[in-house]
């Protein structure tokens, strides 16, 4: 069997934030209204106290948690110090939105100051994770009240687009695995180019035209919005070994390869395999708008200044979908890039059910969308609003984010 395989399973839920309630709600936070939020009484609400900003900054830049709590463990001795109202992180994708990544960046500080705004190319969400978070929960641990009440109130916003945000999730899944609850929830201020995820909780579609008001209007809901729950699902990705494969840094490589064994395989397997996993929270695809994504991300690596923001990257990707044969798929000499049906056997495994059904590929699908969200593809809607009646006779269910379940387009 010369293509990669796939399989998924559900593996926890993610905590987001949700700010708004209503469109008209929407439309206010990027416009005037924002001017609203008083700047100094958002700083008091967001900001730590100093000694545990710069202890988490220290133990990131050293790398060394014991260090830091050894050097700030004394910083609260007098009992004085109080957590804020909401302490928060700010990771900020500076490569997203075109020349909006930096300025916000600079905004971000200047409201909450440096050290809780962190650039993605200098800092991992996983060293945080790890050292941040780790640093926080050591003074908690030697009596630290302060620290405690900071690390159980912390949440966090990202500043990027979908794969930023997921990349952010996907670090906080590990304190679940790990036992360190609780697991800060993620709010959102789109910089990406789809920004589905952003979409389906309310925080907006594109960066706002008044983005220096909207800005402090988006800290002030991160702080206050109610916490939802998002499905994320994990992904074991195998292949022949020998490909040459440029993953994102979503998936990584591990040496667990298997695949479950009630499910039969037409054909024989390689004698080596090469193996990849990763968590995803909006969608995966197969076919060619996943060929279109990929061709984008390399051009966006080795050719930046072609990516300036949401309208020029949307205009790259117009180029890739004709340049892939989108629109003339049926003129492609290869049959195999014709339709999914000449490479793809899709299996599926449906709820308290024990075995693989398959599924017909008709001719004519051009890709496969394994979808945990309502937004797809800056923001479609693939089911629309369809009535009970339809459901029932169809055999579906209404989708949500956490439901478990994941929807299959074709």
């Amino acid at each position: 069997m010369n293509s990669p395989t796939a399989s998924t399973t559900e593996e926890s839920t993610a905590r987001i934030v949700a700010p708004r309630s209503s469109v008209i709600e929407s439309i206010r936070g990027c416009g005037l209204s924002g001017l609203r939020v008083n700047k100094e009484d958002l700083r008091r609400k967001l900001s730590m106290p100093k000694y545990l900003r710069h202890a988490i900054r220290d133990s990131i830049n050293s790398k060394d948690v014991d260090a830091a709590v050894e050097r700030y463990r004394g910083g609260n001795s007098a009992g004085r110090e109080e957590a804020s109202e909401g302490p928060m992180v700010v990771f900020v994708n500076s490569r997203s939105g075109g020349r909006h990544g930096p300025e916000l960046k600079e905004r971000l500080q200047q409201l909450m100051g440096e050290e809780q705004v962190f650039d993605l190319s200098d800092v991992r969400p996983h060293e945080f994770v790890d050292y941040g978070l780790g640093c926080l929960e050591k003074l908690a641990g030697l009596g630290d009240f302060c620290a405690k009440d900071t690390r159980d109130k912390l949440r966090i916003l990202v500043a990027g687009g979908d794969g930023t945000v997921g990349w952010v999730l996907g670090s906080l899944t590990e304190l679940h695995r790990q036992g360190r609850e609780p697991v800060p929830p993620v709010a959102v201020i789109p910089l990406g180019t789809g920004n589905d995820l952003s979409r389906s909780f309310g925080w907006g579609g594109s960066f706002p035209f008044a983005w220096k008001s909207a800005v402090k209007r988006s800290l002030l809901r991160a702080i206050t919005g109610p916490v939802c729950r998002l499905d994320s699902w994990h992904l074991l990705i195998s292949m022949p070994s020998g490909e040459v494969v440029d993953p994102p840094h979503s998936l990584k490589p591990t040496d667990e390869c298997s695949l479950d064994q009630g499910l039969t395989i037409e054909g024989d397997l390689p004698e080596k395999m090469n193996c990849y996993e990763g968590v995803f929270y909006n969608y995966f695809s197969i076919g060619m708008d996943a060929q279109v994504a990929y061709g984008f991300h390399h051009l966006r690596n080795e050719k930046p200044y072609l990516a300036q923001g949401p309208i020029s990257n949307k205009l790259i990707y117009s180029g890739y979908t004709c340049t892939q044969g989108w629109f003339l798929t049926p003129c492609i000499s290869d049959p195999s890039l014709r339709g999914l049906k000449n490479i793809i056997r899709m299996h599926v495994k449906k709820v308290n059910c024990s075995e693989w059904e398959q599924i017909p590929v008709p001719k004519s699908v051009r890709a496969i969308v394994a979808l945990n969200l309502h937004s797809y593809a800056s923001g479609r809607n693939p089911w629309g609003s369809p009535k009970p009646e339809y459901l029932e006779k169809k055999g579906f269910v209404e989708a949500h984010v956490d439901d478990g379940l994941l929807e299959i387009l074709a």
